[in-house]
């Protein structure tokens, strides 16, 4: 193996590393691991940007900025205090409800912009009910997860898989990928009562204060409102349209992103920009560069050499390595920079002579998408649930999730693969 071709492979592997250590933000590790790949002329610059996904950016941007002005109304507070009076206040009825509004959330807005809207609704009911948010909060994680699944914009990878593999629409995520999360979460649901009712029982007295809240005090801003839920309408219906207008994702987020701040005005739009989560956008920007590396000096094409001569090209054994691989790896690495390596590695395979790619696609979402819930540091929704639960005075224990989420991370990976091999694979 050439020189250039080590030092890329060191770089990526000590990048990793600290990005899994978590001493350091992972923004500032992956953005010097990409400079280093630049500097050290592994890579040219020219060819590091040519590297970069804009499309993966600018639907992330354009959602960050359409949710963010959403917010500012009051909606996500008002959904949640309807589920929970439909409930009649009792804590398992609004675990399950809440469990499945960020689910939903999840599958038409990014994972962690959704996490970030339910959790300070769910510790407002739980002080009322008086018990652990804890439970609630594990369910959400899961659900966010396999939500984010469903569709092109519901979970990094995804989004990262779509503006790679242009044939991959946002009808065809949610054709391939919805059916088989609608059946996880159907089944996840009695599990979670299993697992947790005996930790959620409250008084009848307190049930009586969540049926006396007013939804429609949480509701700060009508007008804005209206123009929110009018824009984000629009901007979905792009995502469903987009293959027949010629558009990429990005353009849709961002024409809705910037049709939302034409209408709201400045003073939102220097708002909207402070709530864009500029370290997650940079983190992927490092990514690309970083993976750049592995590319250009031709680390991923032996990978996938290796890979095909493992399962000697058939289409079940590969597709089932790369499921349960990007499952099991997801689970104990952040998802986002393990599928930007998988990317790649997949194209290659299509240039080594494995003719139908699509089983192998859906195969490294899932297996990304879901995995990510087998630990608390297997995706980036995860980490911010934690640690917002931890300020509030709950701590998340990492041995204490693993021994709930993981088993049940491996139910649906067992089912995702029973789907994937009647689905595609017959």
């Amino acid at each position: 193996m050439e020189q250039q071709a080590i030092l890329a492979i060191g770089i990526f592997l000590v990048t990793y590393g600290l990005i899994v250590a978590e001493k350091i933000h992972r923004t500032i590790v992956a953005m010097l691991g990409g400079v280093l790949m630049v500097v050290l002329g592994i890579v040219d610059q020219e060819s590091a940007l040519h590297h970069i996904d804009f499309n993966t950016l600018g639907l992330l941007i354009g959602m960050m900025i359409i949710v963010s002005v959403t917010a500012e109304t009051g909606l996500f507070k008002y959904i949640a205090v309807i589920s929970a009076k439909k409930a009649k206040g009792d804590p398992v009825r609004i675990m399950l409800a809440l469990a499945l509004i960020t689910a939903a959330g999840s599958a038409f807005l990014d994972n962690v912009t959704t996490v970030l809207l339910m959790v300070p609704v769910t510790f407002s009911i739980t002080r009322q009910l008086r018990v652990t948010p804890v439970p609630f909060l594990i369910t959400q994680i899961l659900a966010c997860n396999i939500g984010g699944t469903a569709t092109l914009i519901g979970d990094p990878p995804n989004i990262m898989i779509g503006s790679a593999v242009k044939e991959l629409t946002f009808m065809a995520f949610i054709n391939n990928l919805a059916p088989i999360a609608a059946i996880i979460l159907a089944v996840y649901l009695p599990l979670f009562v299993w697992l947790f009712r005996k930790q959620i029982r409250t008084s009848d007295e307190l049930k009586q204060t969540i049926m006396e809240l007013d939804e429609k005090e949480v509701i700060a801003d009508r007008k804005l409102l209206i123009k929110s839920l009018s824009v984000m309408g629009l901007t979905i219906v792009g995502f469903f349209l987009h293959q027949a207008l010629h558009l990429e994702s990005a353009t849709v987020a961002l024409a809705g992103a910037f049709l939302l701040l034409l209408l709201t005005g400045e003073h939102a739009m220097e708002v909207a920009f402070t709530k864009v989560e500029w370290t997650t956008i940079f983190f992927f920007v490092g990514l690309f560069v970083l993976v750049s590396g592995l590319v250009e000096t031709g680390v991923i094409s032996r990978l996938a050499e290796q890979s095909i001569e493992l399962t000697g090209g058939e289409l079940v054994a590969t597709s089932m390595l790369i499921l349960w691989l990007s499952a099991i790896a997801s689970a104990f690495l952040d998802n986002i920079p393990f599928v930007a390596t998988m990317i790649p590695m997949i194209q290659e395979m299509g240039n080594m002579g494995v003719a139908n790619l699509e089983p192998l696609w859906w195969s490294l979402a899932l297996g990304a998408c879901l995995g990510g819930n087998g630990t608390l540091i297997g995706a980036s929704a995860n980490l911010i649930v934690a640690g917002l639960s931890a300020k509030e005075g709950y701590p998340i224990k990492f041995i204490a999730y693993m021994k709930i989420a993981f088993p049940l991370m491996l139910l649906s990976i067992v089912m995702s693969s029973v789907y994937i091999y009647m689905r595609y694979l017959i």
